[in-house]
């Protein structure tokens, strides 16, 4: 029993020892901006409140895809996001706040079927192929970008790179261990 509960105890630690290294790789990797240009950035969705207003972590988003669109790094953006519990489509809000902070209404794509991260990657492949775009920069919070450019890459798209938002709050804390745990699903 005693050599047991000694290999469980060893298999807990190499666990733990893995998530943190993981953990640290995710949060370097998301934070690590090469401020390279691309064709476009692609905005995640996240939620929206009750009252139809944008979550902070999702104005964050929009606020750095706005960014990279007035520094000239990007030419269009692509907001993707589903039919959230609240009743409203996460990408037409998205794009009625990119509007109201003076992006063209034509320099933004919409995608209302970008229910989770995998679906945002097929359906912006789809439209970045329609168009002839090449090259993109995922815009989403930092925890997100390693899995995110991860199925990029999965599906033949090389050229993406990442931005995140300067936004912070305690419940990354719990976003690190789901994306810890959702990197490793889509891997099996």
């Amino acid at each position: 029993m005693q050599r047991f509960y000694k290999i469980i105890k060893s298999i807990l630690l190499v666990i733990v020892v893995w998530f943190l290294i993981h953990s640290i790789y995710m949060t370097i990797d998301g934070l690590n901006d090469k401020h390279q240009n691309a064709d476009v950035a692609v905005v995640l969705g996240n939620k929206i409140n009750g009252d139809g207003t944008l979550s902070e972590r999702l104005k964050a988003r929009l606020d750095k895809s706005i960014e990279l669109y007035n520094q000239q790094r990007v030419k269009t953006i692509i907001v993707s996001g589903g039919l959230g519990k609240e009743g409203f489509w996460e990408a037409n809000k998205m794009q009625e706040y990119l509007i109201g902070n003076k992006i063209p209404k034509e320099k933004i794509l919409v995608d209302n079927y970008g229910n989770d991260t995998e679906k945002t990657v097929e359906n912006t492949l789809r439209m970045m192929d329609s168009l002839k775009f090449k090259s993109a920069i995922s815009v989403s919070q930092y925890f997100h970008q390693t899995r995110t450019k991860k199925l990029f890459r999965n599906k033949g798209f090389k050229n993406i790179e990442s931005a995140s938002p300067d936004y912070f709050e305690m419940r990354d804390f719990y976003s690190i261990l789901r994306e810890f745990v959702a990197y490793y699903k889509e891997a099996i």
